[in-house]
């Protein structure tokens, strides 16, 4: 795993990803203790590629279960596949009357039978789900459960019990326990809230929005052919987008695409035409589009006025 928080930061920044040391402190203690990570933050922000770039930057097995609604056990955990089982039986139906003949009861039957149980209940019928996958890895993995918050209650609290000791009990073969615990990320949009019992159980990460400085970097790091003045007047309008009372507030996966968009344009700077056509490329609600129309109409207002201010005193300046 990691040695040291410095370690974090620089092995995820080789995988183009730049955190803060916070996350970073974070990231280190769940690894070296052996707790999940419960990120926190609205969509777009980071926290799945936070569970994809550990996954690479340790060189480990990612296995993901994304939540949704209705989510249950059999499709987090594993299916007991009783259509191949049946297949087998009847191809095996020969090789039973073999093994029965010469038996002088019913008992001396049974226990033939019973004797082959390895054949008729193994593995071979186990259909591994993610959380079953990361349980029996031969190896440790990254499991990256994906926006818990959009299972149910109940799913949660199953969720919980296997969380705390990495056991699952199957009927047919018994308790499966973990070979090697895995890093556990789980991630959420809080569309609602999660319960105290799993967040006790987790380190508790929130990723919010990136103030202009990192959210720069980010963009120099993603997008390196943008042009340099553009890229720095895209994180300004965004912070400005960002206090709008909008519907969904721009996210960093958005604001890549839409200076990509730009980019591909051959768009200098936010003042050209196009710029307000390619809104529905940050934007995904029709009223928030026109907000943002609205608020790039300002932004180029204030900066016109400003420049015009400045020159104003230049000539001064020059006239004295």
């Amino acid at each position: 795993m990691f040695q040291s928080v410095d370690e974090v930061i620089n092995r995820l920044a080789g995988e183009n990803y730049i955190c803060n040391r916070e996350v970073a402190t974070v990231v280190y203690l769940a690894a070296a203790m052996r707790k999940p990570i419960l990120v926190e933050g609205p969509a777009g922000v980071g926290k799945t590629e936070l569970g994809k770039v550990l996954s690479t930057a340790l060189k480990l097995e990612l296995i993901r279960l994304q939540c949704y609604e209705g989510l249950d056990e059999a499709k987090a955990l594993y299916e007991w596949e009783y259509a191949k089982q049946l297949l087998y039986t009847q191809i095996l139906k020969d090789k039973i009357g073999e093994i029965l003949k010469g038996a002088q009861s019913l008992q001396a039957a049974v226990d033939s039978i019973s004797q082959q149980d390895d054949v008729f209940f193994s593995d071979r019928f186990l259909l591994a789900r993610p959380l079953l996958r990361a349980i029996l890895a031969p190896q440790p993995t990254v499991l990256l459960i994906d926006e818990v918050d959009k299972s149910d209650t109940e799913f949660e609290a199953f969720l919980l019990e296997v969380l705390s000791d990495f056991q699952v009990s199957v009927p047919e073969l018994g308790t499966l326990k973990a070979k090697h615990l895995p890093l556990v990320v789980l991630t959420s949009n809080n569309s609602r809230e999660m319960s105290d019992a799993l967040k006790r159980r987790c380190l508790h990460l929130y990723l919010d929005f990136p103030d202009p400085k990192r959210e720069l970097e980010i963009i120099r790091l993603k997008v390196p052919e943008a042009d340099a003045n553009l890229s720095a007047e895209v994180v300004q309008l965004l912070h400005r987008l960002r206090k709008l009372d909008l519907k969904k507030r721009p996210s960093i996966s958005e604001a890549l695409d839409w200076i990509k968009a730009l980019t591909l344009l051959n768009i200098k700077n936010l003042d050209d035409r196009l710029v307000a056509e390619t809104m529905s490329t940050l934007m995904k609600y029709e009223a928030d589009i026109r907000k943002a129309q609205e608020e790039l109409a300002e932004y180029l207002r204030v900066r016109k006025a400003k420049d015009q201010s400045g020159a104003a005193e230049s000539d001064k300046d020059l006239l004295h």
